[in-house]
């Protein structure tokens, strides 16, 4: 079983905390709000946002997945740092063990914040993966990013 690791970063207008704030302590509430043609729903099946915790998101009909399960692996709110595991869902593709995610966000220049982001793909025995399969879940988790940035622009006291 391979792992393939790969690492993205942008800038974004909004600070740390308040990007850190909306897409990990509350992306249950406002991803599905904001991504509804998407995202049908996030719930905690098991814990409540801690580390342990599990949540699944539920897609809309127009997406090509029905759902994932996410377990929160680490959670350090001082340092603005997520890492959580993909450990089900139809994005695993029947090639994938698990997908792992860190997230965390940096200050960045006036007011701002850098998102670096490290995935690290377990592919299954005796599979390959393409590189197109994993430059679309990096497309998506970007567009999310990028839409709640938007909404965070857009509403200045959202998340202080």
């Amino acid at each position: 079983m391979s792992v393939t690791k790969i690492s993205q970063s942008f800038a974004t207008q909004v600070t740390p905390d308040r990007m850190f704030k909306a897409l990990i302590l509350d992306s249950h509430n406002i991803c599905p709000k904001l991504m509804f043609s998407s995202i049908k729903s996030i719930e905690f099946i098991q814990g409540s946002g801690e580390v342990g915790s599990i949540k699944q998101i539920n897609f809309t009909e127009e997406s090509p997945f029905k759902y994932v399960k996410h377990r929160i692996d680490a959670l350090d709110k001082e340092k603005f740092m997520c890492k959580h595991t993909l450990i089900e869902g139809d994005a695993l593709m029947d090639k994938l063990e698990y997908i792992t995610y860190e997230v965390k966000f940096e200050g960045y220049g006036r007011g701002g914040c850098m998102c670096k982001m490290t995935s690290e793909y377990k592919v299954k025995e005796g599979v390959e993966i393409k590189e197109q399969d994993i430059e679309h879940g990096k497309d998506r988790a970007i567009g999310m990013y990028e839409v709640v940035e938007a909404y965070l622009l857009a509403h200045p006291h959202a998340y202080e």
